[in-house]
This record gives C-alpha cells, structure tokens and sequence, in this order.
C-alpha cells in the first residue's frame, strides 16, 4: 500500500515513518510512505499557502490552489487501477469518526492520500477534491499531521506480513467489538501483585474463556455502550446483565 502526504511540515514525519512498526513494513516493502510539501505547488514567488479569510474572523485559512495543484499532480501519477483504488483523505474534527472498523476498510486501498489542513482550517473548497473526511477525537490539533500518523498507523499494521505475529491484530481492542483482555508477563509475583491462576493452568481453553470474560467485564466497565453492538452468546449476555445488576 502506497500512503502520500501533503503537508506543510514534511519534517515531521521524519522520524515516526523510518522507526518501529511502520519503518519495518516500509523496509519490508509492505508499505511506501512519501511526503509532499504543499509549498511546492503554491503560485507566486514567496509562496503563500494561506490568508485572511472572507467575512473576516480571527486566524488565517489554507488556500485551495496549493492543495488542488498538489492532488491532480499525485493523481496524475501511477497506473490506472492504483487511480481507482486510490483515496483521498482530509483529518477533520467534522470528519466521520475514525475507528478500527474504518481502518479495516482503509486496507482495501491500494494508495491513501492524506491531505493535512493547517492554521483556522481549509478554504471549503478543498474538500470537492477529498474522497472523505475522518475525525481522530472530539478535539482540536494544530495541524492534520498527528492525525495521518495515526491512519498509517492503523491501516499499516492491518496489512498481511506487518506484525510480527497475524494473531496480534485478531486479538485487540475493537478488533472484535470489545476492549481487550488484560495482559501479563513475568515476573508470576511482582509486589504482592500477581498474575491470575488461569493463565498459569496451561489450559489453552480455560485461558480463552478467562480471557474473553476479562475482555466483556473491560468492555462493560469502561465502554459500556461498545456493548450494544457487540456479538454476544447468551451465556456471555447473562454475564452483561450481572454486572448491570452488581453495579
């Protein structure tokens, strides 16, 4: 999968796109990630990618030339099947939201483009060449870079041959509509804190069952609405409506 960003601060992807999980795909191939700085398409000798917006208010707006040169240039490269499994993505606070759902159908994508806004926000225009707008949080960043991190981020370590092990991805929050189980490792007694008997039985069945009763009552405590959607047996819907009545 191909990821291009468009950016004002091409620098800031340095280091977080050559180290850990996505520096390793990228290494292995199973990802290509380049930046692209947004000035480099502004007209004009000192070029300005933003201004003071119409009806006046306070900060400045990303102008659409810049971004609008800068896609139909991308868009212009590459064969004709990566054109029509390409994406075009704005991080937007007005965005759906992005979850892991929403990563999984990201990897279907050959290429992702990112376009990230600064300053007040972008000329509305900006958006008539965006395929979709995603929200990372109910909250405000200086810029759309954190947010792209988090879509390659997300999206990459779905890919086939990412993580180290395919289990691990299966396995965690909001993979399979719950919030994960809880996690150990050694030392067996740490402070008077120990690590439930269950994962010491080495009963692989017992182990799954603890596990996946941990992940319904984490799931309950901290996001009971996830709940709702989630695919329950009738065993594990009684054990919901336990905890309702104990809470």
């Amino acid at each position: 999968m191909k990821f291009d960003i468009l950016t004002l601060f091409p620098g800031f992807f340095e280091g977080p796109i050559r180290e850990s999980i996505i520096g390793r795909a990228a290494a292995k191939g199973i990802i290509e990630v380049n930046t692209h700085n947004i000035r480099d398409w502004a007209p004009g000798k000192h070029k300005v990618t933003d201004d003071s917006p119409y009806g006046g208010g306070a900060g400045m707006v990303m102008k659409v030339e810049p971004v609008a040169l800068a896609l139909e240039a991308l868009l212009s490269k590459g064969d004709s099947q990566n054109k029509e499994s390409t994406l075009v993505i704005l991080p937007s606070p007005q965005g759906v939201p992005f979850t892991h759902a929403q990563a999984q159908r990201l990897t279907t994508a050959k290429r992702i483009v990112i376009v990230c806004g600064r300053y007040e926000g972008v000329d509305e225009r900006i958006r008539g060449f965006v395929d979709m707008e995603v929200s990372v949080g109910d909250y405000v960043l200086t810029g759309g870079e954190i947010p792209a991190l988090t879509i390659i981020d997300a999206v990459s370590r779905l890919l086939p041959g990412v993580l180290g092990e395919p289990e691990s991805a299966i396995n965690e929050s909001f993979s399979n509509g719950l919030l994960e189980y809880p996690q150990y490792t050694r030392p067996e007694d740490y402070r008077g804190m120990v690590v439930p008997q269950e994962l010491l039985s080495g009963n692989h069945a017992q182990i799954a069952r603890w596990r996946r009763e941990q992940s319904i009552i984490r799931t309950f405590k901290r996001r009971p609405e996830l709940l709702d959607k989630a695919v329950l047996t009738p065993e594990e819907r009684r054990l919901v409506e336990r905890l309702k009545g104990n809470n």
